[in-house]
């Protein structure tokens, strides 16, 4: 009869441990006092043990010298709400038209239960987490977003009315910097406010990509439902600049709904010259479907998506 050693299995699990902690030692020497801005959403919000396995993650990098901000999205939860409480709601090029009873519904979804449920599950995995939105301590000060449409008959273009949607015009990060000199992990909602103290809705990526371009992030980490940035041939991208990926968006390359997203690293990793923005280092899509994900790309040489730095 064969016996198995499980004191020798387990010795060689915790060596596997250790050899991974010392690899990754270079990876924390070169992120020590960085910021990272963490978008994070999609299935990896969706999925409970996931949500957990990303709190662990995020305290992880709080606790190497390292200071994450998390913003998040909320997309399927609102849509559930509405539908709970019968609001009826419509989408326009991939943005929910959001009216007043609507947009209410929007903050009190993405600022209350969302957010602190991942404020509740960093704390509970040894973190100081602290929720906020856009609209506290001046974060974001949103405007209304415009968008226009052509006509496929007349070729006319007409102007799209989609409510209190709205983009940033500005991001003060006097709060994040209070923030970042501590051990507090911030949490933020991506609603902002008008200069009338209107409520806008903000598309996730775009607000983490605002925030993310106004610290001078390290990185920006946007997690999605897809492993990366394909190319024609459906294999992965793991590197490109922001002119190989104007030109990818141009051929058709990236197409659908990656080009906003491809557009929001864009704007972070080149910001605009007018503007007071230290822009992002390098910016990442990435598959938050995979356990650790933000650990095997912050803390290994291969990563874990398509990185997009700026262009010589």
């Amino acid at each position: 009869m064969t016996t198995v050693d499980n004191s020798a299995m387990t010795q060689k699990e915790y060596l596997f441990q250790a050899v991974t902690l010392s690899e990754a030692l270079p990876y924390m020497q070169r992120y020590a006092g960085e910021t990272i801005v963490i978008k994070y959403g999609g299935h990896a919000m969706g999925d409970p043990e996931l949500a957990k396995l990303f709190a662990k993650d995020i305290v992880l990098l709080k606790q190497v010298g390292i200071n994450p901000v998390v913003v998040h999205g909320g997309g399927p939860q609102i849509g559930r709400m509405l539908e709970r409480l019968a609001v009826e709601s419509e989408f326009i090029d991939g943005l929910r038209v959001t009216d007043q009873s609507t947009v209410d519904i929007v903050e009190m979804v993405l600022s209350g239960s969302i957010n602190k449920e991942i404020v509740g599950n960093i704390n509970a995995a040894g973190g100081f987490a602290v929720g906020l939105s856009g609209k506290d301590g001046h974060l974001i000060q949103a405007r209304k977003l415009h968008r226009t449409k052509k006509d496929p008959e007349s070729n006319i273009e007409k102007v799209l009315d989609l409510g209190f949607v709205g983009e940033p015009e500005l991001i003060t990060p006097h709060i994040l910097d209070t923030f970042l000199e501590s051990d507090i992990i911030p949490v933020i909602a991506p609603i902002g406010a008008g200069i009338n103290g209107e409520t806008y809705n903000i598309n996730a990526d775009t607000a983490a990509g605002a925030i993310a371009s106004a610290i001078g992030a390290k990185r920006l980490l946007m997690l999605t439902d897809i492993a990366g940035v394909l190319d024609k041939d459906k294999n992965l991208i793991q590197e490109m600049n922001a002119d190989e990926a104007s030109a990818m968006i141009k051929d058709g390359t990236i197409n659908g709904g990656m080009i906003p997203k491809i557009e929001n690293c864009l704007d972070a990793v080149n910001p605009d010259n007018d503007s007071q923005d230290l822009g992002v280092n390098a910016a990442v899509i990435m598959d938050g479907r995979v356990p650790h994900a933000v650990l095997l790309e912050i803390f290994t040489e291969h990563g874990a998506g398509t990185m997009i730095r700026a262009s010589e």
